[in-house]
């Protein structure tokens, strides 16, 4: 789409996921089987035909550049636009920019080079199916200033202060962005605007010391912006937390999640990795369970979610549990509401137990 660029700002996400962030930005984190949070927002991206998309990042991001690489994955190895991984890499002794609006002056050439009018910019904790074609559509169909993506749900609960809420009148348009827990309108992170009202809003909040794009430089302007809103009603989870991660991760078991995540959509896109089928062995026993290939499984394994290269040998039993790539259960030991990141060994007849809300969680590359 031609008149529409993208970018995933994960300057402003905050590091939540404790031992899964240890060694890496939340966004490469990995997530229902074979992904990383960040493969669904550029996938939808991709679907809606952005071909100019650029990830800012500031912190941790050596596993991510290792997971996009050049875009291929995703179609986007482009002579000309393409995937652009733009860590903080910047020697202007002039610049007074502060927080996430330094990626936007100092990666200006990336807006002034694009050929779109128009700017998508979005985050990785929520994990969606929107489309992003349709949103731009409304968008120009409104002929709004900016469009700001939600959505209205009376149940939705967080486990952080970092959650925002939109406060929409009775014409859809946005005024206001609170905390207010008991506001429906949950703001996913996501909006368009057009780009020169971007660089003139960006310049702006520079000029003022201000931080942060939406909350300091379009959502102080409401009553003289056209701020749109559009209502998104589909599969939304939230990983603004361990505990929601885990949670999210095991609502991927049911049917009904798994089919409106990936089944409801156009196809999710990641990184490839050829890898032969599971080996079930003999006396094995897996049940209502998530296993990605390359896996060999000798013991129990229920409710769980099992990257690639996972081992589980005899006597092992897993339950209730998200085991990340080549990680090795030796025989006799028991996992249970536990998440194990990735190249993790646990030697025989051990036992780790969890909170059904709190897992136990384990840092990756240890021997316990």
């Amino acid at each position: 789409m031609k008149r529409l660029m993208g970018v995933i700002n994960l300057d402003a996400e905050q590091d939540l996921l404790g031992e899964l962030t240890y060694f890496r930005c939340g966004a490469a984190v990995p997530f229902g089987g074979r992904y990383r949070l960040i493969d669904f927002v550029l996938s939808n991206m991709v679907h809606a035909q952005i071909s100019e998309i650029a990830v800012f990042t500031r912190r941790k991001y050596r596993s991510l550049m290792d997971h996009l690489g050049n875009g291929k994955a995703w179609d986007l190895d482009h002579v000309k636009g393409g995937l652009f991984i733009l860590p903080p890499d910047w020697n202007d002794p002039t610049d007074i920019s502060k927080g996430e609006l330094q990626h936007f002056h100092n990666n200006r050439d990336f807006f002034a080079r694009g050929q779109a009018d128009h700017v998508l910019i979005t985050g990785s904790q929520h994990v969606s199916t929107v489309d992003f074609e349709e949103v731009f559509t409304q968008h120009l169909n409104t002929n709004a200033d900016v469009t700001v993506v939600y959505q209205h749900n009376e149940k939705m609960v967080t486990d952080t202060p970092f959650s925002k809420k939109l406060t929409i009148d009775k014409t859809g348009h946005v005024r206001d962005l609170t905390n207010d827990q008991k506001n429906p309108n949950y703001y996913m992170n996501m909006y368009i605007i057009k780009k020169d009202l971007l660089l003139e809003l960006v310049d702006s909040c520079i000029a003022r010391g201000k931080s942060f794009l939406f909350e300091e430089g379009i959502i102080p302007r409401a009553d003289k912006l056209k701020i749109g809103s559009y209502a998104y009603n589909g599969y939304l989870a939230v990983i603004d937390s361990l505990s929601a991660y885990y949670q999210q991760s095991m609502k991927l078991l049911s049917d009904q999640h798994f089919e409106e995540l990936f089944l409801s959509k156009k196809p999710l896109m990641t990184k490839i990795k050829n890898e032969p089928p599971t080996v079930y062995k003999r006396g094995s026993n897996a049940t209502n369970s998530l296993i990605a290939n390359g896996c060999v499984i000798e013991g129990k394994v229920s409710n769980s979610i099992l990257f690639r290269g996972v081992k589980v040998e005899r006597g092992a039993v897993i339950e209730n549990s998200v085991i990340m790539q080549r990680c090795v259960i030796k025989k006799g030991t028991v996992l249970k509401n536990v998440v194990l990141d990735k190249d993790i060994t646990l030697t025989p007849n051990k036992t780790l137990i969890g909170a059904d809300k709190q897992p136990y969680v384990v840092a990756k590359r240890k021997v316990i």
